[in-house]
């Protein structure tokens, strides 16, 4: 109940008593509902000051009551409440459920549509189902908490994404065939705006483009030094070789003159 807001709780005849110290540990602090429930003696007393009661049952009975979802039930009261009404839902005990009696004091029956070959829930998993559908009448949006955050970045922001993207894509030959780029260019385009970055996944964004060109960039380089070094060493392997051819020449013209010579 408590984390639904609901906090009205009555009690018709508690099995074993009340206050019951269990249920303030299982309350796990939510312990409001229970500090103010009250105690009756007959359904009937219970509910003597509500406008509108709806029984929750998941077996057919007899009864020509309307039958309603818990998330059309929760509508239905919170209309009625907010005419100023007083209304309730009744939940039967966890071994049999309401008596047919009990349904009779009703308006109407709420039943979950379980599937038919278990329809069996215990008292706390419908009284949690039908609470979560009444606290979705009242408001369906997702607790503050979790909608905080930074707003989408502009249009600004994200043109310039789009460009130094496309632009770092251009230089690595990806738009093949050209004709293709406008479509490409504009697939990606959608893809980056459904994301719908703020300006600081932007900036992150086009951070890691600049990293990924510049990655791209090193590796060129060093294939480049690799190749001027490889140049560089058939060159001194080339001039090595006619240095070498050119010395038993040298030697040979020395060796002439000295014949000469005598």
């Amino acid at each position: 109940m408590a984390n639904f807001g609901l906090s009205e709780l009555r009690l018709v005849n508690p099995r074993d008593g009340w206050p019951q110290e269990r249920a303030w540990a299982a309350a796990s602090g939510a312990d409001w509902p229970l500090n103010a429930a009250r105690i009756f003696t007959s359904v009937e007393d219970a509910v003597c000051d509500l406008n509108l009661v709806y029984a929750t049952t998941a077996r057919p009975r007899e009864l020509q009551l309307p039958v309603l979802t818990p998330r059309v039930a929760a509508q239905t009261l919170g209309s009625a409440i907010a005419q100023g009404l007083k209304a309730g839902l009744l939940f039967g005990g966890e071994r049999a459920g309401l008596e047919t009696a009990d349904i009779a004091l009703c308006q109407a029956v709420v039943t979950l549509p379980v599937d038919a070959r278990f329809r069996s829930l215990n008292l706390a998993q419908a009284v949690a189902i039908n609470a979560y559908e009444w606290r979705m009448s009242v408001t369906d949006e997702v607790p503050q908490a979790f909608r905080q955050g930074p707003p989408p970045a502009n249009g600004a922001a994200m043109l310039g994404l789009f460009e130094h993207f496309e632009r770092e894509l251009d230089n690595a030959g990806f738009f093949h065939p050209p004709e293709k780029r406008p479509s490409m260019v504009q697939n990606l385009r959608s893809a980056l705006g459904r994301a719908s970055f703020s300006d600081q996944e932007v900036r992150t964004f086009r951070g890691v483009v600049t990293a990924l060109s510049k990655g791209r960039g090193r590796v060129l380089a060093k294939l480049a030094n690799q190749k001027l070094a490889k140049q560089e060493l058939a060159n001194q392997e080339l001039a090595n070789h006619e240095l070498g051819a050119q010395a038993p020449a040298s030697q040979d013209r020395e060796a002439v003159r000295s014949e000469d010579d005598k």
